[in-house]
């Protein structure tokens, strides 16, 4: 499914009047896409002069191999070591923006759960995707094993049957429905815990990036002014997502909204003095070190300067 508006203005920021814009999230839509989708609705990204198409991924949807084919202008990537790691693996894409300060995975574990390292000796479920990200940072973290792992497949009635399982989740997902479940849970917050990963990126092939920079800074200025303004009246927004996604329920997001807000997953970090989206240098080299070290990118396939471009969001700086 695919959500567009008109442009019926003249150009702003640099971009043509009516220049047609598809970006590509990374699930079915959601509070956590609620930015885009504000900008959308409120004609934010009008104002900007581009006719935006915002299409949902979803777990079987490979967002990376859609934009390789011309499918997608950009996409939200997972996080940004994710980014990497395509580019690592041959995908000449670039990271422009991340939308969260904070990455919002967690692990979610029983009441009797404190902490990280009570989870030593139980049973975790991750997804496959883990592997090549947060899993490597806990097990070198907190002495996680392997041997500990079984697969994850979304389903959080594994969890609710075992006391001894804990569960990867997104901060704004699975803890309410475990909630909802009736099940008194813990959830832990990588991010808090020192996990250096960026999230819901916006990232672009190399080629448009340098073809369409014009266009890609219009969308990353209005996709920044579309999370100030989805904060403040989320309303126009969860229309479309629930249009988009007709099982999006309003308690749902409303709880994920609170939670963005509650965690700083947003507005957080660097966003409070650079403006919202902004990607720190510093952070990009711990990120980056920990998957040359982990061996999850090779290093003489890919460096941060490729990686990354941060010069269009500098020059933005919508403050939250």
């Amino acid at each position: 499914m695919a959500l567009a508006v008109s442009v019926l203005g003249l150009a702003a920021s640099g971009a043509h009047a009516q220049e047609k814009f598809t970006y590509m999230t990374n699930w079915y839509a959601q509070a956590e896409h609620g930015g885009f989708y504000q900008a959308v609705a409120t004609g934010i990204y009008k104002k900007h002069g581009l006719d935006v198409t915002i299409r949902m991924g979803g777990p079987q949807v490979n967002i990376l191999q859609i934009m390789g084919a011309g499918q997608a202008d950009c996409i939200m990537g997972s996080s940004d070591l994710q980014m990497m790691i395509a580019r690592s693996g041959g995908l000449p894409v670039t990271t422009v923006a991340a939308v969260f300060q904070k990455d919002p995975q967690v692990l979610i574990a029983h009441e009797d759960v404190k902490s990280f390292e009570d989870m030593k000796g139980k049973t975790i479920l991750i997804s496959p995707t883990a592997t090549r990200g947060y899993w490597a940072w806990l097990k070198g973290k907190y002495g996680f094993t392997d041997a500990q792992t079984r697969p994850y497949t979304f389903n959080i009635q594994p969890f609710v049957a075992d006391k001894n399982v804990v569960q990867q989740g997104y901060l704004t997902s699975e803890p309410f429905a475990i909630q909802k479940a009736g099940v008194k849970a813990n959830t832990f917050l990588f991010a808090d815990h020192g996990y250096p990963s960026y999230a819901a990126t916006i990232s672009c092939m190399d080629k448009t990036v340098k073809e369409r920079r014009a266009a890609v800074a219009a969308f990353v200025r209005g996709t920044m002014e579309g999370w100030k303004s989805y904060f403040a009246d989320p309303a126009p927004a969860n229309a479309l997502i629930k249009k988009d996604n007709p099982n999006m329920t309003d308690e749902q997001l409303t709880y994920s909204v609170a939670k963005l807000k509650e965690m700083g997953i947003v507005v957080s970090g660097g966003a409070a003095t650079n403006g919202i989206g902004s990607i720190d240098e510093a952070r990009i080299r711990q990120s980056y070190d920990f998957l040359v070290s982990n061996q999850l990118i090779d290093p003489a396939k890919v460096n941060t300067a490729q990686a990354y471009d941060i010069s269009i969001i500098q020059s933005i700086k919508v403050l939250p």
